[in-house]
């Protein structure tokens, strides 16, 4: 019997990781082994569970700091990689998932033993798209926050295709990428033992991006599977979007993913970027690429 390990992220978000348990709890896991990982990635109230959450399934690991999306996320892996799981999901709290979202991604996975992740069709969560004015009540929970993704090399971008279009079918098709979101993504256990986890210099941002790109690179495709569904509330637990926090580590990041992968012109580009972000940037911005240039990955300074 096939060993899934699901693993998320809780931090200072209670009821949504409450609301994602009772939702992945509901899929349809029949022949498989399905266990459940909660991080609580150093919240100010430690995590717990309820009394109806408790069982031998479901398992509650708490960090004694904050290690970020990429540190906490490991701290999973590793735990679902040494009880023996063959596949490891790794998924936001903030989502809603679809009954057939496991079933459905590792039947895309099983197809191809080259393939070594597969990503599900994202909607944003009703009442949370990036611009609600543009939709007709009935289009709500159907507008795509993902859909498949690209890296953009000449902007160094992770681009989700279909990004705020409301689905009538149009991304139903099962297609290779080359960006998977770490909002979602089933990734084999053969796979994360040959390239490693998350790039912990990352913190948060970018990290999803980094993993992808060493997966490709050692040989392995990825895939977006349609047929697998499930919703997502944006940024729920790094305060939204457009914030201080993504000023700095977004700016940072981009400039670490950038040297790590980008063709020599388009690091150029990043150089002459980085010294005009430098001197005449927003104040975050200003302190991503310092610490960029000072070698302060991780959480960096950014609370300093």
């Amino acid at each position: 019997m096939k060993k899934i390990f699901l693993v998320t992220l809780q931090y200072n978000t209670d009821k949504e990781t409450h609301d994602w348990l009772h939702s992945v709890k509901k899929m349809d896991k029949a022949g498989f082994d399905v266990q459940f990982v909660i991080v609580d990635n150093a919240s100010k109230i430690p995590f717990v569970l309820s009394k109806n959450e408790q069982d031998d399934k479901t398992h509650l690991i708490r960090s004694g700091t904050n290690t970020g999306f990429a540190g906490g996320n490991n701290i999973g892996i590793r735990y679902s990689l040494k009880n023996g799981a063959d596949f490891v999901m790794v998924i936001n709290n903030d989502t809603i998932v679809e009954k057939n979202l496991l079933k459905e991604l590792l039947s895309v996975l099983d197809s191809d033993e080259k393939i070594g992740i597969a990503a599900p069709k994202i909607y944003f969560a009703k009442g949370h798209e990036f611009h609600k004015e543009r939709y007709a009540k009935e289009e709500t929970g159907k507008v795509f926050w993902y859909a498949g993704g690209h890296t953009d090399w000449a902007n160094v971008m992770s681009v989700h295709r279909g990004v705020d279009e409301v689905d009538y079918g149009q991304y139903d098709t099962i297609q290779k990428v080359s960006f998977a979101s770490g909002c979602c993504m089933l990734i084999k256990k053969e796979v994360l033992k040959k390239v490693g986890l998350f790039d912990e210099r990352y913190f948060l941002y970018y990290e999803d991006a980094d993993l992808c790109e060493r997966v490709q690179r050692a040989g392995y495709s990825m895939m977006y599977a349609p047929k697998a569904v499930m919703w997502h509330i944006n940024a729920a637990s790094s305060g939204g979007s457009g914030n201080k926090l993504q000023d700095y580590f977004l700016t940072r990041n981009r400039m670490l993913f950038g040297m790590s992968y980008a063709p020599l012109r388009t690091k150029l580009s990043l150089l002459r970027e980085s010294i005009r972000l430098l001197f005449n940037g927003r104040v975050m911005q200003q302190k991503g690429i310092l610490d960029f240039y000072l070698r302060k990955f991780g959480k960096g300074t950014y609370l300093q």
